[in-house]
């Protein structure tokens, strides 16, 4: 996902919270804590949205922590089954994982930078021919070929889905139906 100032996931992913580590006292920052202390001291721990963050970040005033929906448990899930991990329910709502990733893989050192941009081209490739394959079977089965319980289980599977590979999923099924119909009709119209 490329940085793109009006871009709905863009804004979604760097609305996601990191938790960043004070190196300076910050007088009247207080309140970005969410309690009543006036200041911020030196060593405090305090969850801040990705576009604060920065600010912070980038001034040396903090450090950041690699958060949870990208740590060792997360990544060694991944590295045995990528299919098995619910993205969508890593980071929160709209499920923006490999969005939130790359922003956090540009503020990480290279080194844990180039690990990260590793783990989410590896887990879209291990969960890419998943979600093509569901997409062409659900959208192969039309209306007629499951009824409600056909739409209960594409829900389902979309709902594991992270907000990238529900837009590829989507994509595919369109693409099914679109090539169904062409086929069909020329079917037809060789008849």
């Amino acid at each position: 996902m490329e940085y793109d100032y009006f871009s709905i996931d863009a804004i979604l992913a760097e609305n996601q919270k990191i938790q960043c580590t004070f190196k300076i006292d910050v007088p009247g920052m207080g309140h970005l804590g969410g309690g009543s202390d006036k200041d911020i001291k030196a060593l405090t721990k305090v969850p801040l949205p990705m576009w604060l963050a920065y600010i912070f970040l980038y001034s040396d005033w903090a450090d950041v922590a690699t958060p949870v929906a990208f740590g060792t448990r997360v990544r060694n899930a991944l590295k045995a089954e990528p299919r098995s991990v619910k993205l969508s329910s890593l980071v929160g709502a709209g499920g923006l994982w490999y969005g939130f990733g790359k922003m956090i893989a540009e503020i990480l050192t290279e080194e844990q930078g180039l690990e990260l941009e590793t783990v989410l081209t590896q887990t879209l490739r291990g969960r890419l021919t998943e979600v093509i394959d569901q997409a062409q079977h659900f959208a192969a089965l039309g209306p007629a070929g499951g009824g409600g319980t056909s739409n209960d289980v594409t829900q389902s599977f979309r709902e594991g889905l992270e907000g990238t590979e529900r837009e590829l999923f989507l994509l595919a099924q369109e693409s099914t139906r679109r090539t169904k119909r062409w086929h069909e009709g020329s079917d037809k119209a060789s008849r």
